[in-house]
């Protein structure tokens, strides 16, 4: 049976920041398929125009999930994805890796989740601006992607490496092939 990987999806999220992601962990020979979780079960609508409806929502979703993934987009910013809290506590407190990328990053440094662990966001300075309650700007890396402990944080211009990070904590492919796969998409057939 393959594992379940919840995508919250949320009206505005940022499509393209989970595409790669989802294309990998959702393909047929894989041990994972995609599944979307929102604040209730009405159709959603991506920043790109997509009308998606959620398999579940945040008051019913299974336990045995693989991986919570946090597209990130304005309504982070307007407070409008609180009530994913109680899906993220649940999977932090039972060590599921929640990855979560742009202003999905400020969410998790906004509730304390990346205090003592080490992590990425769009800037450091950003976060700072829009999280009060933030108090791991010691461990901000100026990174693309970070993974630590069971988290793994980007910034909204980094959905390879945020998908390769994925990949790795994940064991998807050897490490070999995930870095095949890395740079095939980041720097394409044509070198100049």
């Amino acid at each position: 049976m393959k594992k379940e990987i919840l995508v919250f999806i949320f009206d505005g999220y940022a499509d393209w920041e989970s595409a790669y992601i989802c294309s990998e962990l959702n393909s047929p020979e894989g041990d994972y398929i995609v599944k979307t979780i929102s604040v209730d079960k009405e159709p959603k609508f991506s920043m790109g125009g997509f009308r998606i409806i959620p398999d579940y929502s945040v008051t019913d979703y299974p336990q045995n999930f693989a991986m919570l993934l946090l597209n990130g987009g304005y309504a982070w910013m307007e407070q409008k994805n609180n009530a994913i809290k109680p899906v993220v506590e649940y999977a932090v407190q039972n060590h599921i890796l929640v990855a979560a990328i742009c202003n999905a990053a400020n969410f998790m440094a906004e509730n304390g989740y990346l205090n003592n662990i080490r992590h990425s966001g769009n800037t450091l300075e950003y976060m700072k601006s829009q999280t009060p309650h933030y108090n791991g700007d010691s461990n901000f890396v100026e990174r693309q992607a970070v993974c630590d402990s069971d988290i793994i944080t980007a910034n909204g211009t980094a959905s390879l490496e945020f998908a390769r990070e994925i990949m790795l904590y994940l064991n998807v492919k050897p490490a070999e092939k995930i870095d095949e796969w890395y740079k095939f998409n980041k720097l394409g057939l044509y070198q100049h």
